[in-house]
């Protein structure tokens, strides 16, 4: 029996041939990850459920009234424990936060721990109330799970995977293809907070005002935009790759095109600070509580009030439009009155942030 994978005959294979060994950045959200699920995965497990390639699939089932949402996330965040939260929080809200893009109420996680031999038992315990304190806080329960233990050197500590469950309500219908010409663009609140916390503890880094993480169950936020209007388009949560990487996955999934201004984005100083000294563009860093909605353009002004009554919305700002011109393509209108495309990263920027 020959187990050998001939490339040549994949879909468009060029991408993963000029990598023949897995790298950090087929796992950053990027360009190299988004080919090794389209010219790998999609091919090989493609159907129906799995080709909407959303933060979670949407389900129907004839013998159940409801449709369902259906997410997995694995989580190996380093470090374990980071300003504003740890792995264990960031695990359940990560998978809330992907039903709730699909406008679920999530319901059920499973978790699955992979620990490494010699972990503090101490260690394990501030975790574990951390996870179960945000299923408290998000209103979701653990229903099954699993646990292993890899031999020392091989875990780095912890590793989480957890997957959940959501019911979507009668009249909600939110799709990365619902975006339509004039539709405005929102990002729900300051960039970058998350992806900098990690990287100020990794380096070293001392701002006047501490940098912390922003995770944060995101799916009350969502309810309080649909109780103001259900023409809430599409829904992405822009953890790996940033905003910047949120918008190009909803360009191309709706084949439209994004345009926005630079200067309406949301940042804080010290996040600002901490870019410029990396020398790292905000826009492609890592969020844990934020989102972008596109929304029909006639209600966007009402979205964007409920969404600044909320206190995970409140730094809320409208930063672009849907554009029919340049479909599949994100520009930025920058400060000095030019644009510049804003692309996938190409690799990986902050590794292990979530």
């Amino acid at each position: 029996m020959n187990d050998h994978i001939d490339l040549s005959s994949w879909i468009c294979p060029l991408p993963l041939q000029n990598y023949p060994k897995i790298v950090m950045g087929h796992g950053s959200g990027g360009k190299m990850m988004a080919d090794l699920i389209r010219h790998m995965f999609l091919p090989l497990l493609e159907n129906e459920a799995l080709n909407q390639l959303g933060d979670s699939a949407v389900l129907e089932l004839e013998q159940f009234p409801n449709r369902l949402a259906f997410s997995t996330d694995s989580f190996v965040v380093n470090p374990l424990f980071f300003p504003g939260g740890n792995i264990g929080e960031l695990a359940v809200y990560g998978t809330v936060n992907d039903l709730a893009m699909t406008g679920a109420q999530p319901l059920f996680l499973s978790a699955g721990f992979i620990l490494e031999e010699g972990l503090p038992m101490e260690t394990l315990g501030q975790i574990s109330s951390a996870f179960s304190a945000a299923c408290k806080t998000a209103k979701v329960q653990v229903v099954t799970g699993d646990t292993k233990v890899v031999n020392k050197g091989h875990g780095d500590g912890l590793y989480i995977n957890t997957t959940g469950i959501g019911l979507i309500p009668d009249g909600v219908d939110i799709s990365p293809e619902k975006a339509r010409e004039g539709d405005g663009v929102i990002v729900s609140g300051t960039i970058g907070d998350h992806g900098m916390a990690i990287m100020s503890v990794r380096e070293g880094l001392e701002f006047e005002t501490r940098i912390v993480s922003d995770t944060a169950p995101l799916h009350e936020l969502v309810e309080t935009m649909l109780a103001a209007s259900l023409e809430i388009h599409c829904l992405r949560d822009a953890t790996r790759g940033g905003l910047a990487a949120a918008l190009n996955e909803l360009a191309r999934s709706s084949r439209i095109g994004i345009t926005f201004e630079e200067g309406k984005i949301p940042l804080r100083p010290a996040v600002k600070a901490a870019c410029e000294m990396l020398g790292m563009d905000p826009l492609y860093v890592a969020n844990e509580g934020k989102l972008v909605a596109i929304v029909n353009g006639e209600i966007e002004e009402e979205v964007l009030a409920a969404m600044q009554s909320h206190p995970l919305g409140k730094d809320a700002a409208l930063i672009g439009r849907v554009v029919a011109d340049h479909p599949g393509i994100v520009l930025a209108k920058t400060g000095i009155g030019g644009s510049r495309v804003v692309d996938l990263p190409a690799g990986e920027l902050l590794p292990r942030i979530c």
